[in-house]
């Protein structure tokens, strides 16, 4: 009976220990999603399409709404606050940068219509 008793609790810690592993594997994986986020936008947010910025909006959205669920230390929450803002900052620059990059991509559309005509540009 005893050694029925020693094996039913070194399970229990054993699932216990799973559990709680589980957890902080979870917890780190919502970080790391943001970190890669962050590095996505980074490199690639000056290119994006209005479909494409739903999709970022949303997804990091989801990012949060994730991070939420978990408790941090202090020293992950100041990692999450410097992944947080270097989104916000990708977002706006990639925003910007897209802007005007099709502006001026536009611009140059137009001036390749306009030298087909044979019109010339005053500079």
């Amino acid at each position: 009976m005893r050694n029925k008793v020693k094996k039913m609790l070194m399970g229990l810690a054993l699932i216990v220990a799973m559990l709680s592993v589980s957890s902080c594997a979870t917890r780190e994986s919502a970080i790391n999603d943001l970190e890669k986020f962050s590095f996505e936008l980074r490199d690639n947010s000056q290119y994006y399409t209005a479909k494409q910025w739903r999709r970022a909006v949303d997804k990091f959205g989801n990012i949060r709404r994730e991070i939420s669920r978990h408790d941090y230390t202090v020293a992950e929450r100041q990692r999450i606050g410097r992944l947080e803002g270097d989104c916000a900052r990708y977002m706006v620059r990639g925003a910007k940068e897209g802007l005007m990059n099709s502006v001026f991509g536009l611009g140059s559309e137009i001036q390749g219509v306009l030298d087909a005509f044979g019109v010339k540009r005053k500079d």
